[in-house]
Order: C-alpha cells, then sequence, then structure tokens
C-alpha cells in the first residue's frame, strides 16, 4: 500500500469510483480509493439502478443527462457492460398541477437539448400495451434517456477505467482518523496504516457523516429505508418484443420498470423512516432491513390499481435497504467550508442518475479550482454552520414523502420551521406576515391582508398573494414601505490592506470613504461567483452585502484567497436592520435622527454612521426597490430600539411592512438583476450587464480580469434582457424557452408581475444580435406561447430622478 497520494477517495460506491475515475480523466494519476470491504458495499449494491435526466434544477438535469451518456463511454475504455437498457421513461400526471408542472420541465428541455415529448393517455396505452390504467390520468412526458442498468457492473466499469488512468485502489482497509497537517495536507489513519493525502475526498456514503466527524465536520445527511419489490414472471413482459419503458406514477409514489421477466416496483411512501439515525454501523455491509410491507400497503394498493396486472403476479422477493439523503433532496458535494483540501462527494441519493455528473464537478472543482456549471444547487456549502441533526432528519424525511409531489415555485415546505428568526419575528407574525425561508432563517414573504388566509397557497399561477403583494408596492410607491435587511449577507473587512485585499478580489470600483459601489466578484474564468454593495466606512474599514443564502459559498471564496492584513468577518446575523423606500423615506429617516439626511448632505450612494433613536447605526442611501431609499444597519441587540423608532414616526406617513414578494415586483420595474438568477456561476458580466460596473482601467489584477477582458474584446454572444410579456394568469418564473421565428433562441432567468405598472415582465437571454427594443418574441409558459417584446427603458424612474434625487 502506497504512503503518499494526491487525492485519498474515501468510500467505494458508485459515487467515490465516478470521482477517482473523473480525477484521472482530467489529467491526475496519483490519486487512490480506500473502501472498508468491497466495492459496491453499501447502497450502492441493492440500488434498482434507474437513471433518468427530469430535475428541477436545470444544472442537475442537464449533469444527469451527461451520466447518462458516460456509461457507453465506460464500457469503450473498459470493455465491461454496465447492463445498460435505454427503455425510455414515462411520468404520469393525475392532477392539472402535476401536468402544468410537466409541459414547464418539457419546456426547459427544449433549450437544453432533451428530446423529451408530451403524450396523451392514449399514447401512454399504446406505448405500455394496456399495461397502464390511465383512468384519471391528464398527459405524460416522455423521455427516451431513461432506462437502467446493472449497480455492480457499473462501479466496476468506473473503478477498472480509474485504474486503467493510474488510480490505486485499496480494499478491506477502514479509515480510523484523519487529521490535518500543518502544510493543509491529511495525514489518514487506516486498518493497514498511515497514508498521507494532500486532498480527501468523503464518499463515505452511508458512513460519510462518520469520516467527516473525523475531520470535525458535521454533514447534514440521513439514511433513509427504501423499499422495492420484484414480482414473479409476467406473461405480458413476455410476450412483449421491446423492454417494457419506466413509467413513473407520482400520484401513487411508485416507479416501475422491467426486470428481467417480470416487473420491479419501488415506492416513496408517506410513512416513510429514517434509518440508523444517530450513526451508522461499521459492520453494516451487504445486508438488507427486514421486509415492512405494512408502510407501503397503501401505496401498493394504489399500485394494484394502476398497474392491474401486479394483482395476478407474485412477489419473488423484496428489497429493503438504505440510502442516503440530504435535507433538499440534492447531493452535498465541494470543497468543505472552514477545512483546507477537504472535499466531500456525499448524500447523492440518485446514484445512478447523478454519478458521473458529480464526480466530474468534484473532479474539475479539484483541478481547475471551480466548476464548468452553476454549483450551487449541489454545492456542499449551502448548508451552513447552523444545521444541526435536529434539522436534518425531519427535512430528510419531509424530503422522501414529497419526493414525487408536485414542485411548486411559490412553495414553502414546513419541516423544520421555525428554526432561525429574528428579533422581528413575533412582531411581524402579529402582523400576519407569511413566512418565506432562506439559508435557515425566517423571512416575510408578504403580509396577509384581513380576512385572507396566513399562508399563501402553492401554484403555478397567481396566488392569494397577488392582492397583499400589490398593496405593499403601492405602499413603497406612493409613501414609503419597510423591510427588515437580515435577509443580507454581510461582511466586515478590516485592516491595513483590506482596501488592497478588495481591489483584488472584485472587478469594480472601491469606494472612497463615506461612499459605496456595487461590484461583481469573479472567477479566474470570468464568471460571476458574487454580486456585491461594497461600502467603505474608512480606509482600514469596509461593509460588503450580498445574498444572505451565499454566505457559505462567498465565506470559502474569502477563506481561500486570504491574506495577512486584511480580516474577514461573516457578520450576516451580528448585524441588522431595515431598508425603508419610497418617495416619504427621506421625511421619515430625518425624523428619527438629528444628522443631516437632506438631499445635498445624503448623497445617493453614500454610507455615513447616524445615530437612529438611540440605535448607533450605519446608513446607505441605496435600494434594491428601485426607489428613494436607506439602508440602515445596527447591532442586533438594537433592532427592535430601531423598529420602534422609525414605525412610531412614520404612522402618519403611511409606513407600512413589505416583504419579498413585493421586493421582487418592485425590481421588476427597473429591470435589477437577482442574485441566483440573472447573475450566477453560469454567467458572465458582459452578458448580463454587470461588465458597467467593472473598473476595467484599474491597477488591481482582479480575479478573473484577464478572462473578462478577453470576452470584452471578442463580445457576448448572448444578451440579458427585459420583456413585457402577455401573460395569461402565469407569470414567468424562470427557465421558459423564448421563441423567434419558430425557434428557441433563449430562455428566462426569472419573471412575475410588475404591479406598480399593471405588466407582466419577464427577464432572460437573446442572441446580442437580436437584442434590440421593441423584439417580438414569444415566451413559453405552461405550455403556452404568449406574446412578449423586448424593452430596454425601464418602467419606472427611467432616468433615476427619484432614486438618485
Amino acid at each position: 500500500m502506497k504512503t503518499h497520494t494526491r487525492v485519498l477517495v474515501i468510500g467505494g460506491g458508485v459515487v467515490g469510483c465516478s470521482v477517482l475515475y473523473h480525477l484521472t480523466k482530467l489529467g491526475w494519476s496519483d490519486v487512490t480509493l480506500i473502501e472498508r470491504s468491497d466495492l459496491t458495499s453499501g447502497s450502492t449494491w441493492h440500488a434498482a439502478g434507474g437513471f433518468h435526466t427530469l430535475n428541477g434544477d436545470t444544472n442537475m438535469a442537464a449533469l444527469q443527462g451527461y451520466t447518462i451518456r458516460l456509461y457507453k463511454e465506460l464500457e469503450a475504455i473498459t470493455g465491461m457492460s454496465c447492463g445498460l437498457h435505454h427503455v425510455g421513461g414515462i411520468t404520469l400526471a393525475d392532477t392539472q398541477e402535476r401536468f402544468d408542472m410537466l409541459r414547464a420541465e418539457r419546456a426547459k428541455h427544449r433549450y437544453m437539448g432533451l428530446d423529451t415529448a408530451i403524450l396523451t393517455p392514449a399514447e401512454v396505452e399504446a406505448m405500455t400495451d394496456g399495461l397502464v390504467n390511465t383512468a384519471g390520468v391528464i398527459g405524460a412526458l416522455y423521455d427516451p434517456l431513461d432506462g437502467h442498468l446493472d449497480p455492480s457492473g457499473t462501479t466496476h466499469a468506473y473503478a477498472k477505467a480509474a485504474k486503467m488512468g493510474g488510480a490505486e485502489i485499496i480494499l478491506h482497509n477502514r479509515v480510523l482518523s484523519t487529521t490535518q497537517r500543518a502544510d493543509g495536507g491529511w495525514d489518514v489513519q487506516t486498518e493497514k496504516g498511515l497514508i498521507v493525502a494532500e486532498h480527501v475526498v468523503n464518499a463515505g456514503g452511508l458512513w460519510a457523516r462518520e469520516v467527516g466527524a473525523m475531520a470535525g465536520v458535521y454533514l447534514p445527511l440521513l439514511p433513509m429505508a427504501h423499499q422495492y419489490l420484484v414480482t414473479d414472471d409476467v406473461a405480458e413482459v413476455i410476450g412483449r418484443a421491446k423492454e417494457f419503458p419506466h413509467v413513473i406514477d407520482p400520484g401513487g409514489e411508485s416507479y416501475l420498470r422491467q426486470e428481467g421477466r417480470g416487473f420491479c416496483i419501488g415506492f416513496y411512501e408517506k410513512p416513510c423512516e429514517g434509518w440508523s439515525i444517530d450513526g451508522t454501523p461499521w459492520g453494516f455491509g451487504h445486508e438488507l432491513l427486514n421486509e415492512q410491507f405494512d408502510k407501503i400497503a397503501d401505496s401498493v394498493e394504489f399500485a394494484y390499481k394502476r398497474f392491474p396486472v401486479l394483482e395476478r403476479v407474485g412477489v419473488k422477493r423484496v428489497i429493503h435497504g438504505p440510502f442516503t439523503f440530504a435535507p433538499d433532496g440534492n447531493p452535498l458535494i465541494g470543497p468543505v467550508p472552514g477545512l483546507r483540501n477537504y472535499w466531500s462527494a456525499c448524500a447523492v441519493m440518485a446514484g445512478f442518475s447523478q454519478g458521473g455528473g458529480m464526480g466530474l464537478a468534484l473532479a474539475q472543482w479539484m483541478i481547475h479550482g471551480e466548476v464548468e456549471r452553476d454549483p450551487r444547487g449541489f454545492d456542499v456549502a449551502r448548508f451552513g454552520n447552523w444545521t444541526t441533526p435536529g434539522y436534518t432528519v425531519p427535512k430528510v424525511i419531509e424530503n422522501y414523502q414529497t419526493r414525487f409531489s408536485v414542485a411548486y415555485p411559490n412553495e414553502e415546505k414546513p419541516a423544520a420551521r421555525p428554526f432561525r428568526t429574528t428579533p422581528m419575528y413575533d412582531t411581524f407574525t402579529a402582523m400576519r406576515a407569511v413566512w418565506g425561508q432562506q439559508y435557515g432563517l425566517e423571512v416575510p414573504n408578504y403580509y396577509a391582508l384581513p380576512g385572507e388566509p396566513v399562508y399563501e397557497t402553492p401554484t403555478f399561477r397567481r396566488s392569494n398573494a397577488w392582492g397583499a403583494t400589490a398593496a405593499e408596492v403601492a405602499a413603497v410607491r406612493g409613501g414609503v414601505g419597510i423591510n427588515e435587511v437580515q435577509n443580507f449577507g454581510k461582511y466586515r473587512v478590516t485592516g491595513v490592506k483590506a482596501r488592497a485585499w478588495l481591489d483584488r478580489m472584485m472587478a469594480g470600483l472601491i469606494p472612497q470613504p463615506g461612499r459605496l459601489s456595487l461590484t461583481p466578484m469573479l472567477a479566474e474564468s470570468g464568471k460571476i461567483i458574487g454580486d456585491f454593495t461594497v461600502s467603505c466606512l474608512s480606509e482600514t474599514e469596509f461593509q460588503l452585502t450580498a445574498s444572505y443564502g451565499a454566505q457559505g459559498w462567498h465565506m470559502r471564496w474569502f477563506d481561500q484567497h486570504a491574506e495577512h492584513g486584511a480580516r474577514v468577518e461573516n457578520i450576516s446575523d451580528a448585524r441588522s436592520g431595515f431598508q425603508i423606500a419610497g418617495p416619504k423615506a427621506r421625511e421619515l429617516l430625518a425624523r428619527c435622527t438629528r444628522s443631516d439626511v437632506s438631499a445635498q448632505a445624503f448623497r445617493f450612494m453614500d454610507v455615513k454612521r447616524l445615530t437612529v433613536g438611540m440605535a448607533n447605526c450605519i446608513a446607505q442611501r441605496v435600494s434594491y426597490t428601485a426607489d428613494l431609499g436607506y439602508e440602515i444597519y445596527c447591532d442586533h441587540m438594537s433592532v427592535r430600539h430601531l423598529w420602534d423608532t422609525l414605525w412610531a414616526a412614520g404612522q402618519d406617513l403611511g409606513l407600512r411592512p413589505f416583504g419579498m414578494r413585493a421586493m421582487m415586483s418592485l425590481r421588476l420595474d427597473k429591470f435589477f438583476g437577482s442574485w441566483g438568477r440573472e447573475y450566477s456561476p453560469d454567467y458572465t458580466p458582459l452578458e448580463t450587464g454587470l461588465d458597467r460596473f467593472i473598473r476595467w482601467n484599474k491597477p488591481a489584477d482582479w480575479i478573473g480580469k484577464a478572462a473578462a477582458s478577453a470576452e470584452k474584446a471578442a463580445g457576448a454572444k448572448r444578451r440579458l434582457s427585459a420583456f413585457v410579456v402577455d401573460a395569461n394568469g402565469a407569470d414567468v418564473v424562470a427557465w421558459e424557452p423564448i421563441w423567434l421565428d419558430g425557434e428557441v433562441v433563449g430562455y428566462c432567468t426569472s419573471g412575475g408581475y410588475s404591479h406598480h405598472t399593471g405588466q407582466s415582465v419577464a427577464m432572460g437571454f437573446v442572441p446580442t444580435a437580436r437584442a434590440v427594443d421593441g423584439l417580438q418574441v414569444e415566451i413559453e409558459i405552461l405550455g403556452e406561447r404568449r406574446p412578449a417584446r423586448l424593452v430596454s427603458t425601464p418602467l419606472f424612474d427611467a432616468d433615476g430622478a427619484r432614486m438618485r434625487g
């Protein structure tokens, strides 16, 4: 056994073997995998082996497509069979809401290059020889790439391909401890001796929690006990000319496929259970759990109605085993925040749909420093230090129970909530706040009107939040609104080299004392990894604000680029406050402070230290509402006093709280982009318009400068644009295709309704050459192409007089 290696992958399931193979594929040959037992021990060996591309996250769907296409490549490389069966997959819709979801997914596939199709019930019957009872079925989605494979053969194909690339695999050798070295590497003590590794990858599967704990890391995942049945021979299957397609029946919580001469059917039942909640025994491996027919009894009864042939055949065997979930069901991939050279490759519950893509993504991250596709949906950093086992367990159970449920764009799932709240939670609840959640924090979405329910109905169309949101928008545009700024990520940068460090980290201007600036933060590739407001409080103290949900992502980046003389603190939960916005915002602030806040003394993009009431505050004149506005920050302990001061002073001004639904409507009036929608690691400054905030000629060699400059010289092929849409009760959410001259030429990044102007608005990418004012396009919303017109002049305050005045 070697004693030194560049990368040590811990875990020999399909994900660990995929990571190993992709590291060799991208050029690292000094890589080693260590496994406590045999390859496929854990959850891989008893997996049903199905694969599919359907995923609400387009980047995940694309990586699943990569995974599926990779299998033939593995077979060609190794000469081994993956046992591929490309039989196609049918997902049934038995409600209008589910059919809406499938039509929305089909629309996304148009620009992703996926050849899916919407089927009628009659077409479903024809494709399944009538073995699917389509009573109650409205339609279905067909994907020709869906299928199944041999889990063991596929895992061994990954392993052989990796060994052909120079990798070493060591079996029957459990890891006992992992200890960080002063040089950033790791001492990994195993049963057979010590291995020194430059990088460690935790692909521990069922044991990922235990492996993580050795490094002092809590990984939020939980194994769930999952059960599927294999039937005796089915005459109708034996007589088919070709293999039976996969059929997913979300209404019945089941999936069905052919297995030999019979069927395999599995269930995501509501009375599910977590397995080994407090830790996976090291001795567990090739065992199965005891059969539990009682928990799937209702699902089986429903399945007999949907697939009547099942009632006539016996059950040959029952497979009941554990596999791991993260709280949101997506994998936990990437560099673990707070550690050097420690990588997570865990919670890939759909290993044969996602394992290849996750292996590729992690290998790219390790070798190139970033991922080709936006990784935020599977980045381990999306869960912060606030995540606990007490949070993970109910969220994982909820995710398992709703795996086949309709995923609505406005849905707020209730498990493990409320958990993290601000001092304003009780006050806002009493004001009928309807709560959303971001990075574990409760955030008001809107405030229900009298007589309306204090919850939002999940829907693909306009919801019952419509009237309340309109009223909140009107309050801001006509008077003054107030909104808590707790849900901004906030960072304090101090030290004698603070300015120099920021000049290297940020592509834009670093402002002078008393001023603020807007700037993108870029990766070396020139792609956007942050959208920041930088406020200069002094030459040695700056405040940064950005997306609250990106804290883990951003702090990890700051730590990776740390320099002596510049200290970065995450103060997102230590510093809070409120934004006030609207034509009466200045008058409200003036009533609460003795400082001069006149237009001449407090200009647009100024930042000042003020005493508001009795609270020492940092106030800056900027607003995401596109109106006259201020952000007022204070110590967390002063938040209630600051609220009381502003609230009392604003009653005769019509002061009204507003939530995130109103905020998203207000920003559309000015075509302001949003982090995670218009601005993300999938995009560059030039194509999104953020290039206007880049200080191209500043002396600092800022990260991403070479790539961004090259793109500037070449020009962007696509351009982010705004559209007014002739909507029909449903507004753009994201990813809807944009049609021009009978072809899909782009897609939407976000959208909604501008309550102030009474128009439906969308933002999205179209070819730069066609991005001209007045361009007529069609945007496909829930399967219907709606006319839309490109507009370049903002719908509100076009000249900026109100915002800047």
